[in-house]
């Protein structure tokens, strides 16, 4: 019945004021998409990109060091550059990625949204499914879908952390005073954090379905939903971690020897134990570049999850903090370009981004020193991983997009 009201309002005859009204409207459209399409031309942050190269750099320097070993004997002497010269392709890729997609108007990207969204539900799904041919299995979890023994592999998870920065930005930005509104604010978001989150946690991956979590939380908390529904999620996230780790203990026991790993060094606790004699062994400056021992297959996972440990080993006290410094310095300069962002779609776009590399940063560096319990979990730019440093660098463009049509800022 309604839609054939408005099938007849529309073959109603439009009345002089009407029609001066549409086009007033669609002349107001096309001056707004002809202004967007000026700005979009501006230039780039510079400071960002650089901090975005320089990670990128020294990461590639990392991982040639921290691999070189275990590529050595993995291959039996033929290809010790192994790991380094797959990384080093992604790399230009995810590079090109980003300088390409810096150059669009980040307005086009809420079309991708709602597809994005989909396919990492469908994706995520096939990664569920029990002999799945296509999904793959290390270290008893299966994150992975691509053809065995090839590499062409991914981790669905990247491209669900994507999906709801894209998604949350693009449906947030409309809403306005709405977020503060359960039925809109929180409920539609929720269901979709609980489904990606949940899918990404039976793989298992909880890291990854932490970094799910908090990139959507902080978008929804910027977006401009009512504290209280903040402080309750956190309360509901700590009850559901404890029933996780003490009545169905999962990881349990990575709870016990994170707290004591020396317990058992030869075992459960060894990688932990390891790491921390790596960090150790480094002292105030280092034993120098390329001169790591920890490397040489007593630390598991160093050019992976631990690789900080080796830049703690063999560049210092000293350069590891330069190394963190750098982290902050583009996390900063990530929140300065969402603050001064042309609209609130831009504004949460970088937000998010910014999030997960915050996030992730700090839980690995976190994990690795010891602060917190062990997972698996990357460090951005450094961990050896070709399809997520592709993503994240591809992150980084949309960041250089919004960042070329931001407001003029007041010099001094």
């Amino acid at each position: 019945m309604v839609q054939q009201k408005r099938a007849a309002a529309r073959r109603r005859p439009l009345s002089r004021e009407e029609a001066l009204a549409r086009q007033e409207r669609q002349q107001r459209r096309r001056e707004k998409e002809e202004e967007s399409r000026e700005l979009a031309k501006g230039p780039i942050d510079l400071p960002f990109f650089i901090l975005v190269l320089l990670l990128t750099g020294i990461g590639l320097v990392m991982l040639l060091s921290a691999s070189f070993p275990s590529a050595y004997y993995e291959t039996d002497g033929q290809n010790p550059l192994y790991y380094f010269t797959r990384q080093g392709v992604f790399a230009i890729m995810g590079v090109a990625a980003m300088l390409f997609i810096g150059k669009i108007n980040y307005q086009r990207f809420r079309g991708l949204a709602k597809p994005l969204l989909y396919l990492s539900v469908i994706l995520l799904i096939l990664v569920a499914i029990p002999g799945n041919p296509l999904a793959i299995t290390r270290n008893n979890a299966t994150r992975w879908l691509g053809i065995p023994g090839t590499s062409l592999q991914f981790q669905p998870s990247e491209i669900a952390k994507l999906a709801v920065i894209i998604y949350f930005g693009d449906s947030i930005s409309k809403k306005k005073d709405r977020m503060r509104t359960f039925r809109y604010g929180i409920l539609p978001y929720v269901i979709i954090l609980v489904v990606l989150a949940g899918l990404v946690g039976i793989e298992p991956h909880l890291s990854g379905a932490i970094l799910v979590l908090g990139a959507g939380a902080v978008m929804m908390l910027v977006g401009g939903i009512h504290w209280g529904w903040v402080g309750g999620a956190i309360a509901a996230a700590g009850g559901l971690l404890y029933f996780v780790v003490f009545v169905l203990d999962y990881n349990r026991s990575r709870f016990e020897y994170w707290l004591n790993p020396w317990a058992d060094a030869q075992g459960s606790g060894y990688q932990l134990s390891q790491s921390l004699l790596t960090i150790g062994s480094g002292g105030l400056l280092g034993v120098g570049l390329g001169k790591s021992r920890q490397k040489f297959l007593y630390l598991p996972e160093e050019h992976n999850d631990f690789i900080f440990a080796i830049v703690c080993e063999e560049l210092g006290l000293i350069g590891a903090t330069v190394i963190m410094l750098l982290f902050a310095a583009l996390i900063l300069r990530g929140f300065w370009i969402a603050l001064h962002a042309r609209d609130r779609f831009g504004s949460l776009m970088v937000v998010g981004v910014v999030t997960l590399v915050g996030l992730q940063t700090f839980l690995n560096i976190g994990v690795v020193t010891g602060l917190l319990p062990t997972t698996g979990i990357s460090l951005p730019f450094f961990s050896y991983g070709g399809t997520a440093l592709s993503i994240q660098l591809a992150e980084m463009g949309i960041v250089l997009s919004v960042s070329r049509q931001m407001k003029p800022t007041k010099a001094g």
